[in-house]
């Protein structure tokens, strides 16, 4: 199959014609229009520093349903006897930062480059993207960002900086998604960690189908209330 070239509209190929790795298209911008429409058909941007801008459609997919999210008993205990603080949508910006932060201090490359951080950074501002907060003495030590749509949220990237952090703010999206009646997340890419709180890999044909019934409406969320009852 051929890597597609896009123009200056915000319309993708069809996912069915990624190729076997899920590389879908090469060009284009990052603008929030061209973001949501990608992301509504479950396509998303991933490059490094100095590749051209590349879009993906993998197949199999990760995806969590919220109502199968399992935790470990051992991590529920840790948490009760935890001080970190969890927030939402509280500093959007220093959480996609530190998720490019971690990685490079771990010798890892990053996708989240100066270019994405704006490019997601517009999108908070506008109420599609969120980030939950984990603090521990007013210092943020652990965190995740992603785009919502609809009744699907898209993860993104998280990070920890100390044990259990990143797992915490997983916990804390869940139980906010499960509140408001979101059908899937996102997970993009397989680890370990997901498959170990209740993630599955399904075919990229049931993933689009999935996005078709729970993608009604393209309208902001805004920033998520942390006065909301878990």
């Amino acid at each position: 199959m051929s890597v597609f070239l896009l123009n200056n509209q915000n319309v993708f190929p069809s996912p069915d014609l990624a190729e076997e790795n899920g590389l879908l298209a090469v060009g284009g911008d990052l603008r929030p229009e061209r973001l949501i429409a990608g992301y509504r058909l479950g396509i998303f941007p991933w490059f490094s520093r100095g590749d051209p801008l590349l879009w993906w459609f993998t197949s199999p997919r990760l995806v969590l349903f919220p109502d199968d999210f399992k935790i470990p008993r051992r991590l529920l205990r840790y948490q009760k006897k935890s001080s970190i603080e969890i927030t939402r949508d509280k500093d959007f910006v220093q959480v996609i930062k530190a998720c490019a932060e971690t990685r490079i201090q771990s010798g890892e490359e990053t996708w989240i480059g100066e270019e994405m951080q704006q490019a997601y950074i517009k999108l908070h501002r506008m109420g599609y993207a969120h980030s939950i907060e984990c603090r521990m003495d007013g210092a943020l030590v652990g965190g995740l960002y992603g785009v919502a749509l609809d009744k699907v949220f898209f993860g993104e990237s998280m990070f920890s900086r100390i044990t259990n952090a990143s797992k915490f703010a997983l916990m804390e999206l869940v139980s906010y998604l499960k509140n408001m009646h979101f059908q899937l997340i996102d997970c993009q890419m397989t680890t370990d960690l997901l498959l170990n709180f209740g993630a599955k890999e399904i075919t990229g044909e049931v993933f689009q189908m999935h996005l078709q019934s729970s993608i009604k409406h393209i309208t902001p969320s805004g920033y998520w209330n942390n006065d909301l009852t878990n």
